[in-house]
């Protein structure tokens, strides 16, 4: 009787379907004849390097976030100690501050960073970003630093490296008139 208990048990197990992902060829390399590969999304690209459709869509996506999540909760007051602007999509370098914020915000909210994942995020991304992006002197120190005072203006960024002064002035000098090969005057 135990016996034959034994063989109708093995035969419930050999009858049974595979578990997922377990592929009798798994053993010898051939991860391709275990079935279908799992889908991993694709990896996120920082803001600034999408263009296009691609682009607009991603900043109404960010402008959403901003305008319904993170101004409403993290916002603050606006003062000269943290300006603000209306037109913060037109500061790249806010756009990928925030855009940056943003994706760090979706990591740690899923629900595989676990208990602490918001914390985290507190923590480590949001404190700094908004203290870097509201600084005093930081990218929209000259736009609204009062409610009662709109404002906007974009600073102007660094002079070029001499490196790229360099490349420059060598591109402009072989790109003069005359024959290739030619001294140029």
């Amino acid at each position: 009787m135990e016996q034959s208990a034994q063989q109708a048990q093995q035969l419930d197990h050999l009858a049974s379907a595979p578990p997922p992902g377990h592929s009798p060829f798994a053993a010898f390399g051939m991860p391709g004849l275990s079935g279908p590969a799992p889908v991993t999304p694709p990896e996120p690209r920082p803001i600034l390097e999408l263009e296009g459709e691609e682009y607009e869509d991603e900043i109404d996506s960010l402008s959403d976030w901003v305008d319904d999540f993170l101004l409403p909760v993290y916002g603050a007051e606006v003062t000269t100690a943290a300006p603000w602007c209306l037109q913060w999509q037109e500061h790249d370098d806010v756009v990928a501050w925030l855009h940056a914020l943003w994706l760090a915000y979706q990591q740690h909210k899923d629900p595989e960073a676990g208990l602490s994942g918001l914390f985290v995020w507190h923590r480590d991304f949001l404190t700094h970003a908004i203290a870097a992006i509201r600084a005093p002197g930081g990218p929209l120190s000259a736009c609204m630093t009062s409610p009662e005072r709109p404002a906007h203006r974009i600073l102007p960024g660094p002079p070029p490296s001499a490196r790229a002064e360099k490349t420059n002035t060598a591109e402009r000098d072989t790109s003069g008139s005359g024959e290739p090969g030619e001294p140029t005057s």
